[in-house]
């Protein structure tokens, strides 16, 4: 009976999804090609014919990761357009979406240790993603004066940190981190303190 590898006919895919598996259930650091090629149903000399170690399966998955968060966060800009606010802050959303819906990709991205720049092809897929934020940011600060306009690229940054940090600390049931508030709330509450302090959005709304 061929391996379940070779049936589906991507040996390589199904070890991505085999590395995503057990990214999620024990960690970037948790696991050996062993494992992944066993969780795939083939030899683990069949994982050296597509990757040279662990993080380069780890770099692949990160990679397709970060074009599908790419793809979501255009998805959400583009759905609340043409309003500016409304696009950038979809954008936020999006962010926290996608750690909840894919939390392999999220950790093989944000927490593996592995470098946005490991290869051409990650730093691409990486930089696709960060410039559908930065796009929107840019798009919402024209709305700013320019002498109190912050580049897009630091606009975008804070409102990635933030979201990152609401993921880190209340998405995922950390041990002793708690809040009454869901992390969605949470996320667009701060979006809409920082949003005013620049301008746009009126105090009181």
């Amino acid at each position: 009976m061929p391996k379940r590898g070779y049936h589906h006919g991507n040996l390589r895919q199904a070890l991505v999804e085999a590395a995503l598996r057990l990214i999620e259930s024990k960690g970037p650091t948790g696991f050996t090609l062993t494992e992944a090629a066993k969780q795939a149903g083939v030899t683990p000399a069949a994982v050296y014919r597509h990757f040279e170690g662990r993080e380069d399966l780890i770099a692949e998955a990160a990679r397709q990761g970060f074009l599908m968060f790419a793809d979501l966060m255009q998805h959400a800009y583009d759905k609340y357009q043409p309003s500016a606010l409304a696009a950038f802050e979809a954008t936020g959303r999006a962010y926290l979406a996608f750690a909840r819906k894919h939390p392999g990709h999220y950790i093989a991205m944000f927490e593996s240790g592995i470098s946005a720049n490991r290869t051409p092809e990650l730093a691409d897929a990486a930089a696709r993603a960060r410039g559908v934020l930065e796009r929107a940011a840019n798009e919402l600060s024209k709305h700013i004066p320019a002498d109190k306009r912050p580049p897009a690229t630091m606009f975008s940054a804070h409102i990635m940190a933030m979201s990152h940090g609401v993921v880190e600390l209340y998405a995922r049931n950390a041990p002793g981190t708690s809040s009454p508030y869901a992390p969605e709330d949470l996320l667009e509450s701060g979006i809409g303190v920082y949003l005013r302090g620049l301008g746009l959005i009126a105090p009181d709304s």
